[in-house]
């Protein structure tokens, strides 16, 4: 048993992008740059890619990176990480979203730190500060947290809601990668959608509805979710000024 499975769920078909896995940037699939800026965090002892895609196994053994075949039955990521992690089984086990390319090994080194450092911990997640003007819009979605640290609610809406109007509100964004305990993602998968989940379309609050805890850390780091053409256009603009494009994401 590892200590730390790094799992990048990943299908090849979406709603929004059409088989956005595989869409190029900088002439590298997707789910390359996810892996790339991914496997330089040392704390992950494995790291594979999960899907239900010949075409992305593919691609993935041309890359030398590690890739499982998983059911094509699963209602989410999160789901087919479980499955990973009932063929390999860890202690704790790291769901990196398969759109997420702009990750690096910062946002998974800062989203195992509370298990590292307080005992209890079950699920963590990120938060990027936003402003009002990104807040508003429903494909970011926004979390609250008490004064510990922890979600009190995730939602597409504009929360904490301004009520006097003083614009002197701090929104933050939640950054889609997750950390569990196995007991933690055993108990998401066993459960049945919650209906705030369902009525948000957001399946992190399933735990919250019940009960159970999610450790939310702040990184200054923010990132493009690539859910349409115009956010492949953003991170292909943000790589070539970062020099990435040219180094094959080996400077990041």
């Amino acid at each position: 048993m590892v200590k730390v499975l790094g799992v990048i769920p990943a299908r090849l078909e979406s709603t929004r992008l059409p088989r956005k896995a595989l869409a190029p940037i900088c002439g590298r699939p997707m789910i390359v740059w996810v892996y790339e800026g991914a496997r330089r965090a040392a704390c992950l002892e494995r790291l594979v890619v999960a899907t239900d895609s010949e075409e992305i196994v593919t691609v993935c053994c041309e890359h030398s990176i590690p890739v499982m075949m998983t059911s094509s039955s699963h209602r989410s990521g999160t789901d087919r990480a479980w499955e990973v992690m009932t063929r390999e089984p860890a202690e704790i086990v790291v769901n990196i979203q398969g759109d997420e390319p702009m990750i690096t090994e910062g946002h998974v080194n800062l989203l195992l730190r509370p298990f590292q450092e307080t005992a209890g911990t079950q699920v963590s997640t990120l938060k990027v500060a936003i402003d009002a003007v990104s807040a508003r819009d429903p494909s970011n979605v926004k979390v609250v947290t008490d004064l510990a640290g922890r979600a009190l609610y995730f939602s597409r809406a504009q929360i904490p809601y301004d009520r006097e109007g003083m614009g002197r509100v701090q929104y933050y964004k939640h950054q889609g990668l997750y950390a569990f305990t196995a007991a933690a993602l055993e108990k998401f998968h066993r459960l049945p959608p919650s209906p705030l989940e369902q009525l948000e379309r957001l399946e992190q609050l399933r735990f919250l509805e019940n009960g159970i805890s999610i450790t939310v850390m702040e990184t200054p780091q923010d990132t493009i979710g690539v859910d349409t053409e115009e956010d492949l256009r953003k991170v292909e603009e943000y790589f070539r000024r970062k020099g990435w494009a040219e180094s094959g994401g080996s400077v990041r």
